[in-house]
C-alpha cells in the first residue's frame, strides 16, 4: 500500500477528530434520554443522570404498556404513516415520473407552478377552513391529504428519473407495445428503489412525529396519536394556585406523580423513536444512493 503523505495524516486525524465530536453530540443526549427512563425517579428529578443509569426502573415502561391512552395513540400514529406514506409515495411517483419526461408538453409550466407552492402558500388560517369546509375536520383524511404531496420529494425524485433512467429504455418499452403505466409498473418503479427508500423514510418520519395538523384538527380523543398524547403528559401539571392549597399528603402525592411523570417522559421518548431507529439501518444503502443520486446529479 502507497504510504500516506504527513498532510493525509493530519487530515484523516482531523477527520476523526470532527466525527468524533459529531458521535458524542448526537449519542449523549439519546444515552441520556435511555437512562433517565430506566433509572431511579429521584436521581432523574435530581438531575444526577448523565450516561448510565442509576436505580435500575422498569415502572415506566410498565406504565406505557398499560395505560389505554397511549396505546391508543401508538396505534393511531402507525395507522397514519402507514397510510399517509402510501397515498405520498402514490402520488410523487405520479407527479415525478411525466415531469421527467422530455416529450411531455407544458412538463417546465406544471414544474414552475409546483415550485410556486414551496414559497408562497394561504396560511393556517386558509388552510383550516378549506379543511372544514371539505368536511375532514376529525378524520383520518386531516391527517394524510394536506400533506400528500411534497414539491421537494418530487423535484428529488423526478431528477433521479432524468439522471439514472436511460431514455432507450422508454424508447424500447414503447417499440415492445408498453404503455406509459407499464412501462412505469415493469421498468421504471423496479429500477428506482433507491429513490424509493428516500421518499418512505422522509414521508414516514414526518407522519410518525405529526403533531401540528393532529392539534388543529383532531376533536375526538380516541383518534390522537401518539405526539399529542405526548405532549398532554408533559405540560398538564397542577397549577401554582392549587398546589398551593394542597395539605401535605396532597404534595407527597403530587411530588410522587412528578416522579413518576419524569420517567414516564423519557419512556415514551424511546418508546415513540424505537420504530423509525429500528427501520433506518434496514433501508440505509438505499438511503444514501438515492438521496445523492436523486438531489446532486443534474
Amino acid at each position: 500500500m502507497k504510504s500516506q503523505s504527513t498532510s493525509d495524516k493530519v487530515f484523516d486525524a482531523v477527520n476523526y477528530f470532527l466525527l468524533i465530536i459529531i458521535l458524542a453530540t448526537v449519542m449523549i443526549p439519546l444515552l441520556f434520554v435511555v437512562s433517565s427512563s430506566v433509572s431511579d425517579p429521584l436521581a432523574v428529578v435530581n438531575g444526577k443522570i448523565w450516561i448510565w443509569p442509576i436505580g435500575f426502573n422498569i415502572d415506566a415502561y410498565k406504565y406505557v404498556f398499560q395505560n389505554g391512552d397511549i396505546i391508543s395513540g401508538y396505534r393511531n400514529t402507525i395507522y397514519y404513516t402507514v397510510l399517509g406514506t402510501c397515498i405520498n409515495i402514490f402520488f410523487t411517483v405520479c407527479a415525478a415520473y411525466p415531469l421527467s419526461r422530455r416529450d411531455f408538453v407544458g412538463r417546465n409550466f406544471f414544474m414552475m407552478m409546483m415550485v410556486f407552492t414551496m414559497y408562497f402558500s394561504g396560511g393556517m388560517i386558509p388552510a383550516f377552513l378549506n379543511i372544514r369546509n371539505l368536511g375532514m375536520i376529525d378524520t383520518v383524511w386531516a391527517m394524510v391529504l394536506p400533506g400528500a404531496i411534497s414539491t421537494m420529494n418530487v423535484i428529488i425524485m423526478r431528477t433521479f428519473f432524468q439522471t439514472t433512467i436511460p431514455p432507450e429504455l422508454h424508447e424500447s418499452a414503447v417499440i415492445d407495445g408498453a404503455s406509459n403505466v407499464r412501462t412505469l409498473l415493469s421498468i421504471i418503479l423496479p429500477l428506482s428503489k433507491p429513490v424509493i427508500a428516500v421518499m418512505v423514510l422522509m414521508y414516514a418520519v414526518g407522519h410518525w412525529n405529526a403533531f401540528f395538523n393532529a392539534l388543529l384538527y383532531m376533536r375526538t380523543r380516541e383518534k390522537w396519536p401518539l405526539q399529542i398524547i405526548l405532549r398532554e403528559i408533559l405540560i398538564l401539571r397542577v397549577t401554582m394556585e392549587e398546589r398551593a392549597q394542597m395539605s401535605k399528603e396532597d404534595l407527597r402525592s403530587y411530588a410522587e406523580q412528578l416522579r413518576r411523570g419524569e420517567l414516564l417522559k423519557y419512556a415514551i421518548i424511546v418508546v415513540a423513536n424505537l420504530p423509525i431507529l429500528m427501520v433506518y439501518p434496514m433501508i440505509q444503502k438505499y438511503f444514501t444512493k438515492g438521496i445523492m443520486i436523486g438531489s446532486v446529479k443534474g
